[in-house]
């Protein structure tokens, strides 16, 4: 069984079958619709259901809450049509001119920054190019048919390769290789580029960055790009981290502010007990940028990171800081556990 599909406001309409979920059925048709994880852990897909029923499928209770529910709220990953579907939901321009490829890559360079933090240079097959926005991710498509995600930290003016951070997850199937046994020159094949995480260049508000722990990764990306390209906007960054040894190029962020008027940085350290020579700002990083911008109404935000620290700062800012709901941009760090 074949449903008709129509978006709302652009009006655009494709098939979906009864089998296929909305996500996938509108990337197929060249629709391109807001997505992080594609598994229903991180809620960046969420959209209206307008007219029509659906079949929710199995995702996570944080990505898409029993009220948000009721309120006619869908994750577009997982739900299938159980008929014709109206959604009403921001469409993305410009995403479909980029190829999506699988190739494969050789490690270049492995560094340990931070105990359990791993930054990966790879090189690319010669002649070839990974067409990318600032903030996209890709798949590591893993020997047992499996795949793993991380996010691009450099930025697509760059030529050469690509670099990735990645946080060790103990007990994890590919991490656990990262940190014990790979070495360099090892063959590795991915899939990408992936993801709607990317700074939306038709606006001119002030941009506030909110990174915990290795969503430094994708900010990284997107303000390498911004700077390349003279970008005028206001910008600020928030990296959360445990301690100060987590924030593991805590000089670049400092080098940018010395370097660009329009960027600000601020550090913040949930656990600073050892740290007695740190002057700088503790606490939640989230609730660091509250007590900073108390009106956060005339802002865009991009965060990445955790999904507790997501899900807070999405949920605080709009509630307390008045901060549109359409101008929260996320890419929530999931691991195979919280999927």
């Amino acid at each position: 069984m074949i449903h008709n599909v129509e978006i709302l406001p652009s009006q655009k309409q494709f098939e979906c079958e009864a089998d296929d979920t909305l996500l996938s059925a509108a990337l197929r048709a060249n629709v391109i619709l807001p997505y992080g994880c594609k598994d229903g852990a991180c809620g960046s897909c969420k959209a209206d259901l307008i007219e029509g029923r659906v079949d929710y499928g199995t995702y996570q209770s944080r990505a898409l809450s029993e009220e948000e529910r009721v309120r006619g709220k869908v994750l577009t990953c997982c739900a299938k049509p159980l008929g014709p579907v109206k959604l009403k939901v921001r469409e993305l321009s410009g995403l479909g001119d980029i190829p999506i490829k699988k190739m494969p890559c050789r490690l270049q360079s492995i560094e340990k920054p931070a105990t359990d933090v791993a930054v990966l240079k790879l090189q690319l097959p010669a002649n070839e190019v990974l067409q990318f926005n600032a903030g996209q991710y890709i798949e590591f498509m893993l020997r047992d048919g499996s795949r793993r995600s991380y996010s691009l930290a450099n930025a697509p003016y760059q030529e050469g390769g690509i670099e990735l951070h990645i946080r060790h997850m103990p007990g994890g199937l590919f991490t656990d290789h990262v940190f014990s046994t790979m070495k360099e020159r090892e063959i590795l094949r991915f899939e990408g580029p992936f993801g709607t995480f990317f700074l939306r260049d038709d606006s001119t508000k002030p941009v506030v960055l909110l990174a915990s722990g290795t969503g430094f990764a994708p900010i990284k990306s997107l303000l390498e790009q911004a700077f390349f390209k003279n970008n005028s906007r206001e910008f600020v960054l928030y990296w959360g981290a445990r301690t100060k040894a987590d924030l593991y190029m805590l000089d670049l962020p400092i080098f940018w502010a010395s370097e660009h008027s329009n960027f600000k940085f601020v550090p913040v350290l949930s656990d600073a007990t050892d740290e007695c020579h740190w002057t700088g700002r503790t606490g939640f990083v989230h609730q660091a940028v509250m007590q900073d911008f108390p009106d956060l109404s005339a802002h865009q935000v991009y965060a990445c990171g955790a999904p507790i620290v997501i899900e807070s700062a999405q949920r605080d800012f709009a509630a307390q800081c008045g901060l549109p709901e359409d101008e929260f941009f996320a890419d929530s760090f999931t691991s195979m556990a919280d999927a």
